[in-house]
């Protein structure tokens, strides 16, 4: 495919109350924190689910899920954005990027395309009448349950196209549940895979014929990958964790790439027997196989049960970082942690806050600075969707 057909992939539906300023990023600021999102603010009950990348430009792009009618994982959500032009210290206004009408759109996981510089944002969606348990257990038609959207921007994330659904090349059947991300997804940069996209996802199946289980059981959560070799026009299976023991129980994931190619995930594990909250493993092949089956990251048993984000910092010998609440038996403490050897083991370089926290995603900014958008509050975890800046010095 050339560039100028991807470039033309489809026609651009302008995002509700547009940003007009112009002008390139700077990160070299000197602010330290920001606030994006608010609960209660701009017509949403609570705001959830973070996830930042930053543009080619320099802008930062943090996304989110704008729950209106409160703050349950159900009901009408949708997928809300803000750019900030100077690194993460003003931000525009908030834009619908996927409205759900009613129903729930959410789970985002955007990325840069590096050959064309758009930006690239796969979504999950389910009907707004109908819970996960219900999912779960296969209550639902097919029409209710939860479907994968991708969405693009070429114009710095001002407009976006439609979404439009992809769930047919990315979701087997007998699944269930699906989520994407949440957090950013990769665009790998070496070897033969350069330029794929890879979304980390998860799933839960349905049991075996015959089996007295529901579906609802912890154990038959499992988690995937997605990739696309074009720019997110079509999307490929990649690895499947298919285990369904209940030992670890592979859920909400996050990757980054390695100095040597190599694509590390790291998982939530939702309620499986091993001793651990976190899991993780590595593909050699561009997240199409894992070179090893999921395993606990002891190193990072500080995390409670919640999602998390991994960062590779650029250079050879340069650490590879984790987010996360550090109290293993509550959402509270977000720290960082970082690796230096391509996260066999990780050490906590950095605590943010005591206060509640619960999801994150970290995100490269220019210069010597790394942001992170994370949940936290001083009475509840969701209070707010904060922005950290973060200097690379205070984490390696």
């Amino acid at each position: 495919m050339t560039l100028l057909s991807r470039t033309l992939l489809a026609t651009a539906v302008l995002l509700t109350t547009p940003l007009t300023t112009a002008g390139t990023a700077s990160a070299d600021t000197g602010c330290t924190s920001s606030v994006p999102y608010r609960s209660g603010e701009g017509g949403y009950d609570t705001y959830r689910i973070p996830a930042t990348i930053t543009t080619p430009r320099g802008t930062v792009l943090a996304f989110a899920e704008g729950r209106h009618n409160g703050a349950g994982d159900t009901g009408d959500i949708d997928v809300v954005l803000r750019r900030s032009l100077d690194g993460g210290c003003t931000w525009g206004p908030v834009a619908v990027v996927a409205a759900g009408e009613g129903d729930t759109r959410g789970n985002p996981a955007p990325v840069v395309d590096p050959l064309t510089g758009a930006v690239v944002l796969v979504t999950s969606y389910n009907s707004g009448d109908v819970t996960e348990a219900q999912i779960m257990r296969g209550e639902v038609t097919p029409e209710q349950s939860r479907r994968a959207f991708v969405q693009r921007s070429t114009d710095d994330g001002r407009t976006f196209t439609s979404p439009r659904d992809i769930t047919g090349r990315v979701k087997p059947p007998n699944w269930r549940w699906y989520a994407t991300g949440p957090g950013h997804a990769l665009a790998l940069q070496r070897g033969k895979y350069a330029g794929r996209l890879v979304v980390p996802s998860n799933h839960s199946t349905a049991p075996a014929p015959g089996s007295p289980d529901t579906g609802q059981e912890a154990k038959y959560y499992g988690a995937h990958a997605i990739y696309s070799d074009d720019g997110g026009l079509t999307w490929q299976m990649g690895f499947v964790d298919e285990s369904y023991d209940g030992y670890s129980n592979a859920n909400e994931s996050t990757a980054a790439e390695l100095p040597d190619g190599r694509v590390y995930f790291n998982s939530r594990d939702q309620l499986g027997t091993s001793a651990g909250n976190r899991l993780d493993s590595v593909s050699s092949d561009g997240g199409e196989s894992l070179d090893r089956p999921y395993t606990v990251q002891p190193s990072l048993n500080d995390v409670p049960v919640v999602e998390g984000s991994v960062l590779q910092l650029p250079g050879a010998t340069s650490p590879l970082l984790f987010s996360g609440p550090s109290v293993p038996t509550a959402r509270q403490s977000m720290a960082v942690w970082r690796s230096t050897d391509g996260g066999a083991t990780f050490t906590k370089a950095l605590t943010l806050s005591q206060q509640r926290a619960a999801y994150s995603d970290l995100v490269r900014l220019g210069g010597q600075w790394v942001g992170i958008l994370y949940e936290t509050g001083a009475s509840g975890t969701y209070e707010t969707i904060e922005f950290r800046r973060l200097p690379v010095s205070d984490l390696t």
